[in-house]
């Protein structure tokens, strides 16, 4: 067992989970006074910047200058950590909410603290309840000008990035608000699929140049779907899914991928 192993057994995992309860139970408790859900999102960017922290992972962030402030966006990333979440969260000087699996909304604490917060519940495999899910995005971007974080891949992955989802591509249309592309890497590394224990090391996060949905036709949502895999692929150092051209603008799309 190595000395680094033992301190982060001994020391930094009981600290991070004293952070975390103590900081989600203020935050849980600011829901009932903050319908907006802006302080639990202020706590919860404290709260991941510790967590980076006391871990050992340090973020090199490229491209922050091309956020406006102002937003709001649709943010797209890979997916192939959870301590992805924490990385955006603590890096992005932008108000958003993310979606994730129904299935944390069902963990007792955690699931009152995400629903209350303003966080979304994506159901996978249940097309009606996705649709119902990204309509309610759309609607949460225009009615509180608040931005969303999707991670399109549908879960985390460990080899080539999969076919993202059209999801982002359909909130970003239906709300006319532009997607921003991220690009996470070192997250595998330390914070592996399987693992509880987050190894300290080095993660990049690549923002590239918003992507612009004023105008499009729902036809065109396959053809943005494309390009924004390449897009978020290039910035995350990974294989693009989609093997296809990118259609041409004035041709309408063969076919839809799923929510």
């Amino acid at each position: 067992m190595s000395p680094g192993y033992l301190r982060s057994l001994l020391f930094t995992d009981p600290l991070i989970v004293v952070l975390t309860i103590l900081m989600g139970t203020v935050s849980l408790v600011t829901t009932f006074f903050d319908s907006t859900g802006r302080r639990p999102h202020k706590i919860a960017r404290k709260w991941a910047r510790m967590l980076l922290s006391v871990s050992g992972v340090r973020v090199t962030i490229e491209g922050l200058e091309k956020i406006d402030p102002d937003g709001p966006y649709v943010f797209v990333a890979n997916h192939r950590s959870y301590m992805d979440t924490p990385v955006v969260l603590g890096s992005v000087p932008v108000e958003f909410r993310f979606f994730a699996k129904k299935g944390l909304f069902l963990i007792p604490f955690l699931g009152t603290h995400l629903k209350r917060a303003g966080h979304l519940p994506v159901v996978r495999g249940n097309a009606r309840e996705s649709l119902k899910s990204m309509t309610q995005g759309a609607h949460l971007i225009r009615e509180r000008n608040v931005s969303v974080l999707l991670f399109p891949e549908g879960g985390r992955t460990e080899g080539p990035m999969r076919e993202f989802k059209e999801g982002a591509a359909y909130i970003a249309m239906k709300a006319g608000v532009p997607l921003l592309p991220l690009g996470i890497q070192g997250t595998r590394a330390v914070l592996p699929k399987g693992s509880g224990h987050i190894r300290a090391g080095e993660v990049l996060l690549r923002v590239g140049d918003p992507i612009p949905t004023s105008g499009m036709k729902p036809q065109d949502r396959s053809q943005l779907n494309i390009r924004l895999e390449r897009v978020v692929a290039e910035l995350a150092g990974q294989a693009p899914a989609a093997s296809v051209p990118i259609p041409e603008a004035s041709h309408p799309a063969a076919g839809h991928r799923s929510l």
